[in-house]
């Protein structure tokens, strides 16, 4: 039986893991986010009620459920304080089943300027960042200039560290971008109101997730983004700014590699991406905005229409290998249910010549045109349908198709928003 599962994006984000990881939480004892910032947005709706998490582990809605904010991630404490206070105001959040990384690095009021004002200054050549700092924060952990979450419970420590890097900021955005700096104490008092309510929750949490694993629990790392959209292994530089893949739930949650059990991935039955960079398979017209519209696409964390595009199998084969994909669950199946023709890429022609591998360089992906096979829509309501032999024909063979060009089986296969618009085919956790 496995334990420890990883779920990760196969796609460019947005493939709807939220609602995955509420669901198998029911199954663990453990949820652990592991990476990203609040730069993603994981939507679960339960019950007629949405809920959008950008930094709350999906699993926080099951009272009974630990819930980690692992090392990698990067927190802006403002953010998390507004999501705790909307689950109290709920009455679903459990104060004792949260638990935030010592080493989980902050986001702070200077990164976010930094990060929307950096942007700006690239012109075309932007990335399409959502200006929420994860960038610049990640960029102060690498130059050995962050400050950690743990830093909060020394007061002394965490204004010495807040004044040096104040000094530091202030001289690039007063010389550079000719904006007003920002005073050390009007940050440092605002962080320490919030280290009132958060400081609880700050612990040793790899401690804590090896001594769930010696009790033989089971834990559910949950990723943030895709894929494609990996500092190193993505369509570089059009990226996030942390590693999103399967090896990341090990550095970002601090468990040995050989501690997990299962990675499963989570993708779409076609494709989407936001913000700038290639993408091969993009729709545009009615065609996109038919999909769009009818897939409600649109970002849980900016509301940004995402671009919308026929399913990659060469971006979910890539997927596959790097992540060691053991299982798929592909999303919103439903979105198709009215499409006559449903289109799956399964090549590129680049120079001329037809390839099969996926190329990460943005420029060599810019000048692909995708190569197509034509599938029959089923033309029939999906959306409450429970087993797998009960799809329409078609629509089996569409799923069966995807298995075969990406070499994964599916696990589940979601057909609707809410929890129980699932089709479970085999339980990640099971042998």
């Amino acid at each position: 039986m496995a334990k420890n599962i990883v779920i990760v994006g196969a796609q460019w984000g947005d493939e709807g893991k939220g609602k995955i990881v509420d669901i198998l939480t029911k199954n663990a004892d453990v949820v652990v986010r592991f990476q990203g910032g609040n730069n993603a947005g994981h939507t679960v709706i339960v019950n007629d009620e949405k809920f959008v998490f950008h930094l709350m582990p999906s699993g926080i809605l099951h009272k009974d459920k630990a819930c980690v904010i692992g090392d990698g991630v990067v927190v802006d404490p403002e953010v998390l304080v507004g999501e705790i206070e909307v689950l109290e105001e709920k009455g679903i959040f459990n104060g004792d089943n949260l638990h935030i990384s010592k080493n989980a690095h902050l986001i702070m009021p200077y990164h976010k300027r930094l990060d929307i004002s950096k942007e700006r200054l690239k012109g075309k050549q932007k990335i399409g960042t959502t200006g929420r700092g994860i960038g610049p924060a990640y960029e102060d952990k690498a130059a050995r200039v962050g400050i950690k979450c743990g830093d909060l419970l020394d007061e002394k420590l965490f204004r010495a560290k807040l004044k040096r890097n104040i000094a530091e900021k202030n001289h690039y955005i007063q010389n550079v971008l000719h904006q007003v700096g920002f005073e050390t104490h009007e940050i440092y008092h605002k962080y320490m109101e919030i280290t009132e309510k958060i400081a609880p929750f700050i612990k040793d949490t790899s401690f804590f997730i090896y001594k769930a694993m010696m009790e033989k629990k089971k834990i559910l790392f949950e990723g943030a983004q895709g894929t494609l959209l990996d500092i190193d292994h993505g369509t570089y530089p059009y990226v996030t700014s942390s590693n999103t893949t399967a090896g990341a739930a090990s550095v970002g949650s601090g468990i040995g590699p050989t501690r997990i059990d299962k990675t499963i991935g989570i993708t779409k039955a076609y494709t989407t991406r936001v913000g700038e960079g290639p993408f091969p398979t993009e729709l545009d017209g009615k065609e996109a905005d038919r999909l769009r519209e009818h897939g409600g696409e649109y970002g849980a964390t900016t509301g940004r229409p995402r671009r919308v595009g026929w399913f990659d199998a060469l971006a979910l084969r890539y997927a596959a290998r790097i992540n060691g994909l053991d299982g798929l669950v592909i999303t919103k199946l439903d979105v198709l249910d009215n499409l006559k023709k449903i289109k799956v890429c399964v090549g590129y022609k680049y120079n001329g010549k037809k390839i099969t591998d996926f190329p990460t360089e943005a420029s060599v992906l810019n000048a692909c045109t995708p190569i197509y096979e034509t599938h029959e829509g089923w033309l029939e309501d999906t959306s409450r349908i429970k087993k797998f032999d009960k799809l329409p024909e078609k629509a089996q063979r569409y799923i069966r198709r995807l298995e075969e060009l990406s070499g994964v089986k599916a696990v589940m296969i979601s057909v609707g928003a809410a929890r129980d618009d699932l089709i479970l085919i085999k339980n990640p956790f099971s042998r």
